[in-house]
């Protein structure tokens, strides 16, 4: 096979489907994904996403077009998304969860030529596509083509296009082309499209693999969704590194996910904070031999300094990997397991090949023991958001480097004298009582370390004296009803009275994205629940 591309060496690779290339030639038989009882090789891998790409360029699919790949984890969206890159294509993954009004916004918002998704999605299309996706030239169906056609271009089986085949000359690339564009997940408005680079994309998995020490023989498996930054990014550093990855579709199952973890004597496990909750509650994890894992990562949300403990208590020879990272940059910073203790609550330093740094609200840098919006320079900053170019503006701006722009993450962070971050919440969260400040995530943490708490999350309600009030939505840990009177006796010898909540509302689960983060918006907006 002929490619055009821009070289890279197989320890630096620079485009996406190099990643897959690197592994796929080093050790082609090495099993790359497992998923339910299917496996495939790094080798077989490659061969499917070739497939992928032959077809889409028959399709007539140019450079810088977009494919639209809405579907579960599974081997087909691995091969989905690498085949995309290969065919020079900017790989636009959703949730197959997706709601047919927000999915006709992002249809018409980035107009992609071709759709990869499951024959059980044609309802949800049919219903998206009215009025929208002029663009689109085909589909590629996954479990086999409906019956009723959805468009009025190219309709066949995923299947027959991920056959191996005739391997086309692809396009030429280079690492500053288009290589995705991730949606975030709209918490505070209309969805935004986050174009990512070759390199973006690279440099990051690059980035993530050093400082996770990740090697070939590890085994991670990954519950987190495909189709955010964060499980897209466990596909990305396998293909860089050569490991195996085991895809599940969901942690309602915990108990099953642990024996999975058991069976094939899993290294790397991937979380956020209402996964690690779930799982605390389940220890001893029923006898099984979990002796194999070596780390544990949690990003996407801050971990309460609570669990954190209770995952050292329950994995005491793990890593605990503590990160920040957002889709706009992947991920900036994390904590080197040895300062976990005298470091309870950090999210660390700048990643490899990153700098981080605090600016107040005039731009201005700050010294070491401030508090800041924190700001993001790294090869893995997004090139803009997808046609917003106001937005764009707002999150990137020029740095210390006069014509390179840096992120401006609207996240409020406190650093100490060392340099170590803490989150303290978005800045937009932060609100004020009685004249003074209120960080909600300082409050989420102490409620968290009450027994009978599971999560927590806060948000301001109007006040007529306060202004603004401490509004506590909690989730009760599993077993004896939640003593308010108790809890409110815990927050009052922790807190200061502008701090505690002045409302107490138990649920049986917090509202979340279907990257797994809280949507306060609605907290505001809906009355008590029974648990």
């Amino acid at each position: 096979m002929t490619r055009l591309s821009y070289p890279s060496s197989p320890d630096t690779p620079v485009l996406v489907a190099d990643l897959l290339e690197f592994s796929a030639n080093k050790s082609p038989d090495k099993v790359a994904l497992v998923c339910g009882e299917r496996e495939v090789t790094f080798a077989e891998l490659r061969a499917l996403a070739r497939g992928v790409a032959h077809t889409l360029l028959g399709i007539g699919l140019r450079r810088g077009d977009r494919v639209m790949v809405m579907l579960d984890n599974s081997i087909e969206m691995a091969a989905a998304v690498f085949g995309s890159a290969m065919a020079g294509a900017a790989f636009v993954p959703v949730s197959p969860s997706v709601r047919s009004t927000k999915l006709a916004y992002l249809l018409g918002d980035c107009a992609p030529r071709v759709l990869i998704a499951a024959r059980s999605k044609a309802p949800v299309l049919r219903t998206a596509m009215r009025g929208a996706a002029d663009e689109l030239a085909g589909i590629l169906w996954v479990d086999g083509v409906p019956e009723a056609a959805v468009t009025d271009g190219v309709e066949r089986p995923f299947s027959a296009a991920a056959a191996p085949g005739a391997h086309p000359i692809f396009p030429r690339l280079i690492d500053q082309d288009l290589a995705a564009i991730i949606y975030t997940s709209g918490s505070t408005g209309e969805p935004k499209g986050v174009m990512m680079t070759h390199r973006n994309i690279t440099n990051a998995a690059r980035s993530i693999t050093t400082y996770l020490g990740n090697r070939p023989d590890d085994v991670v498996l990954c519950v987190l969704p495909l189709s955010y930054t964060y499980g897209l990014h466990q596909l990305f550093a396998a293909a860089a590194v050569g490991f195996t990855l085991i895809l599940e579709r969901t942690f309602a199952y915990p108990v099953h996910v642990l024996a999975r973890m058991a069976e094939r004597r899993v290294t790397g496990l991937p979380g956020v904070p209402t996964m690690f909750a779930s799982l605390l509650q389940l220890a001893p994890y029923h006898g099984l031999d979990l002796s194999c894992l070596r780390y544990i990562t949690n990003a996407a949300a801050a971990l309460p300094p609570v669990h954190v403990l209770g995952l050292r208590q329950a994995f005491p020879e793990v890593k605990l990997f503590s990160m920040y990272g957002l889709t706009e940059c992947a991920r900036a910073t994390w904590l080197d397991p040895a300062r976990a203790d005298d470091k309870l609550g950090s999210v660390g330093k700048a990643i490899p090949n990153g700098e981080v740094y605090l600016v107040d609200d005039a731009g201005h840098r700050l010294p070491l023991g401030s508090e800041g919006e924190l700001v993001v320079r790294s090869a893995s900053v997004m090139r803009g958001y997808w046609n917003k170019p106001a937005e764009t503006a707002l999150k990137l701006r020029e740095g210390d480097i006069p014509g390179e722009a840096v992120l401006h993450t609207g996240d409020l962070f406190r650093s100490d004298e060392e340099g170590f971050l803490y989150f303290l919440g978005r800045c937009d969260d932060i609100f004020m009582c009685r004249g003074l400040k209120v960080c909600p995530s300082e409050i989420e943490h102490t409620l968290c370390e009450h027994s009978g708490v599971a999560e927590a999350a806060v948000v301001p309600v109007p006040h007529p004296s306060d202004g603004m009030a401490v509004k506590a939505v909690v989730v009760p840990a599993p077993g004896a009803p939640l003593d308010e009177a108790a809890l409110r006796a815990h927050c009052r010898a922790r807190l200061e009275s502008h701090q505690m909540p002045r409302i107490i509302e138990q649920r049986a689960a917090l509202p979340r994205s279907d990257n797994g983060k809280v949507e306060k918006r609605l907290l505001s907006e809906i009355g008590p629940q029974p648990c």
